[in-house]
């Protein structure tokens, strides 16, 4: 029970019930829009990628407001608000996931003409090497999905008065709604216009905050005396929760997991009607990504100047962190009724972007992973009603695992953590086939299974024995200016108790920082996965379809034209005439059952003899566009 008095903090009212709900409505209504414009000419690929006609403008914003969700604009400046400024590092880990996801993966994703990235495993390896990965994404997917639902529905409901399960079910119901009636295009140009609320949000929070408290160079001010400002920390221990090295190093890791080969993601990115858009979009979504982050920083900043002396947390105001940014909010808009509503538009702007992208990417996954398998001579028009049947399903399962997120503890470490868990595997998974010609489908399962083990050990072990305190332990924070209550109550202190006995793990590999997870899981799998290959015989770089394999080496062995080709390990890089109807291989043309995939393919050296190319533009144009034309 608090010793200490509360002060009155409004619920919401009529004004922003009207705001929150006209976010609700413009949103299923771009799903209609679209659901009409285009009822006559709707095929399941059409639905699924936007018929490869996206430009690069709304997928920047989409790729932004998706992977800045909830967890982003409540858990951050609790973050910082908690321990310091130095998440903004990740301000670096962001640029280095855009560049290896722009250079590395999108050209070989994008030339191979794939609608769903798990393809391009059967393609290199087999059949069991894509069910194995489909799965481990539907089940990461729907995990992170219940937990971008439910968290700010909870931080909401417990200061804000909203209905908590309200939130959850029109959270599902919104977003099933649009993402079934509109397809990927509806979900993206809802993504721009949640994007945008979610700035106008944070920049509303951030004016307000700022004036309140004395102008930025004041809040500066305190954040400094308050060690907020202690960013740069180069302690090397992998323990410690946050330091530069784990926010740079793990961060880059469980990002590039998340950006580099999700199905989110590519999907945007391969709806584009050219490579070079594709490009641009994840270039232009950085300044996005840079742009939330640094606003939920200052949030956090802004936040701590204000509860300096009185810390709603340890006043025991709230009864978890995540509620730090929505009681902010109601304390200093108290007296403008319908902006508290704005901000909670913000947050569910992230939520419902989140939402429906992971929707869009489970339903495209299932239909081309699972469904075209086992019934490959579907019609179209079947195909597009499973295709919605699949958006239906997956939008009643996100909403139902909202209900096992309260378990998972801080939104943003426990997100984080799902990625690093599976998304370390998979990228190390995808990074066997694209950059070791020699890894075989043997090395890759194997690989995939020692990543999984490794990363979930560790993760698991974390979640049962967390770290010791002196690890993770937050900032300072006071309580000095809090109205104490008018009780006789006597403060008593509790007996110590004996510590629980903790296994010899405990304080060292389940202690790792939780950002570790994804890098443990991505070098297991592709350590392991290389191991095995020799032991069992490595590929033939000569079944290997060019367009398939990123020969990196060329950036490092520039200088000898012979040592480069012997590490493209037989790959043919660097053939004259590419003719892919002789040159794929057969056991290719036997896990496929079909050549469409590759009617894309595109050899780098040679790419002006194919038609795509654009010169101009020095990229390539989706041929499934072209030929419709």
């Amino acid at each position: 029970m608090s010793n200490f008095v509360a002060p009155e903090v409004k619920k919401f009212v009529a004004w922003d019930y009207v705001v929150f709900a006209a976010l609700f409505l413009v949103c299923a209504s771009i799903g209609v829009f679209f659901a009409v414009k285009e009822r006559k000419k709707k095929t399941s690929k059409e639905f699924l990628v936007g018929g490869k006609q996206m430009t690069c403008g709304p997928i920047a914003f989409s790729l932004t407001s998706s992977f800045m969700s909830a967890v982003t604009v409540l858990g951050t400046p609790s973050e910082v608000y908690r321990y310091g400024a130095s998440f903004v590092l990740f301000f670096l880990s962001y640029a280095l996931v855009i560049i290896f996801t722009a250079e590395l993966f999108l050209p070989v994703f994008y030339r191979s003409g794939i609608t769903s990235t798990y393809e391009y495993l059967e393609l290199r390896f087999n059949k069991i090497v894509r069910l194995a990965a489909t799965l481990i994404y539907i089940l990461q997917t729907i995990l992170y999905t219940g937990i971008v639902v439910y968290a700010p529905s909870l931080a909401l409901n417990q200061v804000t008065g909203f209905d908590l399960w309200g939130s959850v079910v029109a959270t599902g119901i919104v977003c099933t709604f649009y993402c079934t009636l509109g397809g990927l295009k509806a979900v993206v140009w809802t993504d721009a216009f949640q994007m945008t609320v979610m700035v106008a949000g944070f920049m509303t929070v951030l004016i307000r905050g700022t004036t309140l408290n004395g102008g930025s160079t004041k809040v500066w001010e305190d954040a400094y005396e308050g060690s907020r400002l202690n960013i740069f920390d180069f302690d090397a221990d992998p323990l410690r929760r946050h330091t530069f090295w784990t926010i740079v190093i793990g961060g880059t890791f469980t990002w590039l997991g998340l950006y580099g080969v999700n199905q989110s993601t590519i999907q945007r990115c391969i709806s584009c009607k050219s490579e070079k858009h594709a490009k641009l979009a994840l270039y232009l979504n950085l300044l996005g990504l840079w742009t939330v982050l640094v606003c939920a920083v200052f949030c956090g900043l802004v936040m701590y100047s204000h509860y300096k002396s009185c810390d709603p947390w340890t006043a025991d105001f709230i009864s978890a962190p995540d509620q730090l940014m929505p009681y902010f909010v109601m304390d200093i808009f108290s007296s403008m009724p319908g902006v508290p509503g704005l901000f909670v538009a913000c947050a569910f702007s992230g939520t419902l972007s989140t939402v429906a992208a992971s929707i869009n990417a489970l339903a495209t996954v299932t239909f081309e992973d699972l469904v075209k398998k086992g019934f490959p001579n579907l019609s179209e028009k079947m195909s597009t009603w499973i295709s919605k049947g699949l958006c239906i399903l997956y939008g009643v399962l996100c909403t139902s695992m909202a209900a096992a997120a309260s378990l998972l503890g801080g939104v943003v470490q426990a997100s984080l953590s799902i990625h690093g868990m599976c998304g370390g595997p998979m990228l190390g998974l995808f990074t066997l086939g694209i950059v070791f010609p020699c890894a075989n489908w043997k090395g890759a399962i194997g690989g995939l299974l020692a990543g999984i083990t490794l990363a979930f050990w560790a993760g698991t072990g974390s979640f049962i024995y967390p770290a010791p305190p002196a690890k993770s332990i937050p900032l300072q924070l006071s309580t000095l200016n809090c109205t104490l209550a008018n009780s006789t109550e006597v403060l008593t202190t509790a007996a110590p108790t004996a510590a629980p006995d903790r296994p010899l793990l405990a304080d060292t590999w389940y202690s790792l920082s939780y950002l570790y997870f994804s890098a443990i899981g991505c070098l297991g799998c592709a350590i392991t996965g290389l191991l095995i290959s020799f032991v069992t015989g490595p590929s033939k770089g000569e079944d290997i379809p060019p367009v398939l394999i990123k020969p990196v080496c060329n950036l490092f062995c520039f200088w000898s034209e012979r040592l480069k080709a012997f590490l493209w390990c037989g790959v043919q890089h660097d053939s004259q005439q590419v003719d892919f109807e002789k040159n794929l291989p057969k056991v290719i043309a036997n896990k496929t059952g079909t050549d469409d995939t590759f009617k894309n393919s595109i050899n780098k050296e040679n790419k002006r003899q194919f038609p795509g190319y654009n010169p101009e533009e020095n990229s390539y144009t989706n041929m499934s566009r072209e030929s419709r034309l």
